[in-house]
């Protein structure tokens, strides 16, 4: 059984965000270019993520989660603990008012209790 310190962190984003997780340290990666099928891209990449028992994270560009959002749906409905995906903004910035908030309702779903941020 693999523990918790052991399992990967994978991120789905497009050259930027893989190269500067990949530099931080994430071996699992999925860059999806700006062509036409990035959709079946990133549902393909995601699909493998979630069925993997080694992937203990999905850091998923939020440009991306439109093209997913029945899959996440899904998978927030019916799975284990792992793996939790988290949503990561653009250089273009979030689609989101309040950041702190997205952060700390997706940490209480994830984990089950409030965290400070």
């Amino acid at each position: 059984m693999t523990t918790p310190e052991q399992l990967d962190i994978a991120v789905i984003g497009d050259e930027e965000l893989v190269n500067a997780l990949r530099l931080a340290g994430c071996s699992r990666y999925y860059k999806i270019g700006d062509k036409d099928d990035a959709r079946e891209d990133v549902r393909k990449a995601l699909n493998e993520l979630l069925s993997d028992r080694e992937v203990g994270m999905v850091m998923l560009m939020e440009d991306y989660v439109r093209h997913v959002e029945d899959l996440l749906a899904q998978a927030r409905k019916g799975r284990a603990i792992t793996p939790v995906v988290v949503e990561v903004p653009s250089k273009f910035g979030t689609r989101y008012q309040d950041v702190r908030d997205y952060y700390r309702k997706s940490i209480r779903e994830s984990v089950g209790f409030d965290v400070e941020i």
